[in-house]
């Protein structure tokens, strides 16, 4: 069959910020391709309401939360432990949970949001989930899926900031001086930046034991934004529009399935064309 390589039947994913907008998606494109998925994330009743979304279309066997803290690597310890004694052998890990700074428009929110006044434990903060947090779970769940003799996939989940910085003209307000402006905070482009740094060195690190690393980059994706920002961005994307929230699911069937058996150490940028640019 044309996409017998696509089928995860057999395997087990942990996904992390699997509550969130796209890490609902990574889990629901897992789930279509047959593979059993441990969404975890650091709340309980965001992951709840994640359960109870997918059960909907999949089989409620095949879901296991887990409530972990990425950035507490005796936590994710913990959790992997407890899935080894449950029988559960991870061979896909998708590093998806961050913390994404939102740019708002208000007083006393932009003014933090510039370099010059960005504060240090937001720094710490969101460097420890979304860089620390992958580089742990890596750790943890690489080296099991190294030792374990059946190789696997780690998937990092960066940004079309990876590979160009933001455009903090997206994000200006009529009626503000520059020094009240909002931008993008420095922690996303140097965290996914990172991601893909990390990516490449893990590639290389368990090769010989089959287990592969790529990073997926997602451009700007549809979520209630502003109707003034979505224009000024879709004036930078060839197609003309952002992603649809569903639109990455293919591309993560590709990339943790033996569809993609021989890409390692890739930064997969899906942006409509914008980096093209």
């Amino acid at each position: 069959m044309a996409f017998e390589k696509f089928d995860l039947s057999g395997k087990t994913a942990l996904i992390t910020g699997s509550a969130g907008l796209l890490g609902l998606e990574h889990a629901a494109a897992l789930l279509e391709s047959g593979a059993t998925v441990v969404l975890t994330d650091i709340g309980h009743s965001a992951l709840a309401s994640a359960t109870t979304t997918l059960e909907q279309n999949f089989d409620p066997q095949k879901i296991i939360t887990v409530v972990m803290d990425v950035s507490k690597a005796a936590e994710v310890r913990k959790v992997a432990d407890q899935l080894q004694k449950d029988g559960l052998h991870i061979d896909i890990l998708i590093n998806n949970a961050a913390i994404d700074p939102k740019v708002k428009g208000e007083h006393g929110i932009v003014e933090t949001s510039r370099l010059e006044s960005f504060p240090l434990e937001q720094w710490d903060l969101q460097l420890a989930v979304g860089l620390t947090g992958a580089f742990i779970c890596s750790q943890v769940f690489g080296a099991a899926m190294a030792q374990s003799g059946r190789g696997g996939v780690i998937l990092n989940i960066a940004s079309d900031l990876s590979v160009f910085s933001p455009d903090q003209r997206l994000y200006r307000k009529e009626g503000l001086s520059e020094d009240m402006q909002p931008v993008k905070p420095v922690t996303y482009s140097v965290i996914k930046a990172g991601l893909v740094g990390l990516t490449r060195y893990l590639a290389t690190y368990w090769a010989d034991k089959g287990v592969r690393a790529n990073a997926l980059s997602p451009g700007g994706v549809y979520n209630g934004q502003g109707e003034d920002f979505v224009h000024r961005l879709t004036a930078l994307i060839p197609l003309g529009r952002m992603a649809t929230k569903d639109e990455y699911r293919a591309t993560i069937q590709y990339l943790c399935s033996d569809a993609s058996a021989y890409m390692n150490g890739q930064n997969v940028v899906i942006d409509g064309g914008r980096s093209t640019w």
